[in-house]
């Protein structure tokens, strides 16, 4: 017997849901009906992406075709579609999918493994100093690879994993506290910091940025400078004070590491000199980061900026031209392309939501309820970011809970008072902070606790007590460079 396409249980539920939700319960006093169908469609939608019914491509395929064929993006059936499909054309979509793939460069050409033996080689003398090399080999890539996956599980836990061996720390053997178990959590928790960093270092964050400038009427647009420069200062502090934390919170037996440096430098031996695709892989790191932060218009006139998807757009063809990437890598990077389409149903279905005036609505009556408790914008800002934060412990998925709630929470915290730019920034950090807390929280974080050095109780431990750290970092370090940044 042939299985199932899809997962039984959680794709009942998600149908069950949204035709409860549309045929049974009463059409809630100031929407239309075409927001409260529109409300179900995309809470089925979110209870399969939990759930995983299936795939999230598969998942945004059927919900496109539902809101097209229900017409509720359009009175004709040609105006549905077109609205459907109308997010394909927003930039932010296109830049992700790029970046990931520019950012398989890094892996083919073995750059990123270089990166990380180097970083090893200098700090390796202590295992305190390994946490720290893998810490800054993480932040050093991450913000040409938005696969946070790729870059904490697939290019970063190999080089932790191996130094780990190297000390006979193996789960196997009962040894992964020697130092397996501390550098594999230094491993995992750079991950967030690093996402936190840099719109294009994992995948949701332009999805943030989109939900940021519809919550603020598009007063609010962040660029790809303006973010890293607001997240530099409390990420510099955090990737320097997590490493120590978890010494402390978890120490290793072996504390001196004199052999690592050598074998780091063995490895970049085996590597051999840098080769001429990874020369030119660097090379167009380095121009995209100089395009990025808008260097060049800085200089030489405005006539000089780019578009920061246009940005990626020229690294992905320098990289084609000079064949470091060829159009059949490109055509086999899934990920990309899986990346495309599920954000462009989840942008054209949070979109939708905000046209039908079902979140002025949501939010408006969360606005009241909070009112009620008497507690200021300053109360009402540090509930939502810790509402926001710890129902991450609901979600196995960064993209479904950004896409869920942070519209509403947005549209709620500046309805109340919030100073707009400091909310919103430490709104887009938590959207990255609360991939800390399980062992289910990103994609990343299943590739190394499956590696076994870390038990469950420990994983959750480390990531509530790393949540409240980064949270403390962000908010305190954070209010005080926005101010000298002038965003408040």
């Amino acid at each position: 017997m042939a299985s199932l396409a899809f997962k039984p249980w959680p794709t009942a539920m998600a149908v069950l849901v949204t035709l409860g939700m549309w045929l049974l319960l009463p059409l809630p006093e100031g929407l239309t009906e075409q927001a409260w169908l529109m409300l179900a469609l995309f809470i089925g939608t979110i209870i399969a992406i939990i759930g995983k019914a299936m795939s999230i491509g598969a998942i945004s395929v059927i919900a496109i075709a539902l809101v097209a064929a229900t017409g509720v993006t359009g009175d004709t059936p040609g105006q549905a579609i077109n609205t459907a499909l109308s997010s394909y054309a927003n930039p932010l979509i296109w830049l992700i999918a790029v970046a990931i793939m520019i950012s398989r460069g890094l892996i083919k050409t073995g750059l990123g493994a270089r990166i990380g033996y180097y970083f090893i080689s200098l700090l390796g003398k202590r295992t305190l100093g390994i946490g720290y090399g893998l810490a800054l080999a993480e932040l050093s890539i991450a913000p040409v690879t938005p696969s946070n996956t790729a870059r904490g599980g697939g290019i970063i836990h190999p080089i932790m994993r191996s130094i780990a061996q190297g000390y006979q720390s193996c789960p196997e053997q009962g040894t992964s506290n020697r130092i397996g178990k501390y550098l594999a959590l230094v491993n995992y928790h750079s991950n967030p910091i690093t996402s936190a960093m840099f719109i294009t270092a994992t995948a949701p964050n332009p999805l943030t940025v989109e939900l940021i400038a519809s919550a603020t009427g598009a007063e609010i647009q962040l660029s790809w400078l303006t973010w890293a420069l607001a997240m530099l200062l409390p990420g510099m502090v955090a990737i320097l004070a997590m490493p120590y934390i978890l010494y402390k919170l978890y120490p290793p037996e072996i504390k001196e590491t004199p052999n690592a440096r050598q074998v780091a430098r063995d490895q970049l031996t085996e590597l051999g000199p840098l080769s001429r695709h990874e020369g030119i892989m660097l090379s167009v790191f380095l121009v995209l980061l100089l395009l990025w932060a808008d260097l060049p218009a800085l200089l030489l006139g405005a006539g000089w900026s780019f578009h920061t998807t246009t940005t990626a757009f020229i690294g992905l063809s320098l990289l084609l031209l000079t064949g470091v990437l060829t159009w059949v890598d490109v055509l086999k990077e899934k990920n990309a392309w899986d990346t495309l389409l599920w954000f462009g149903a989840l942008i054209m279905m949070a979109g939708q939501l905000n046209e039908s005036g079902l979140i002025s609505w949501f939010s408006a009556n969360m606005e009241q309820w909070i009112g009620l408790l008497g507690i200021g914008w300053p109360g009402a800002a540090a509930l939502l970011v810790l509402v926001f934060l710890y129902t991450h412990y609901f979600f196995a998925s960064t993209t479904a809970h950004i896409t869920a709630m942070m519209a509403a929470f947005l549209t709620v915290g500046l309805s109340l008072g919030a100073p707009a730019m400091p909310f919103v920034l430490i709104m887009a950090a938590t959207s990255s902070i609360m991939m800390t807390l399980t062992h289910y929280a990103t994609g990343t974080s299943p590739v190394i606790f499956g590696s076994g050095y870390v038990t469950l109780g420990e994983w959750w431990k480390a990531g509530f007590v790393m949540s409240v750290a980064n949270l403390l970092i962000w908010v305190v370090v954070g209010a005080l460079w926005w101010k000298l940044l002038g965003h408040y």
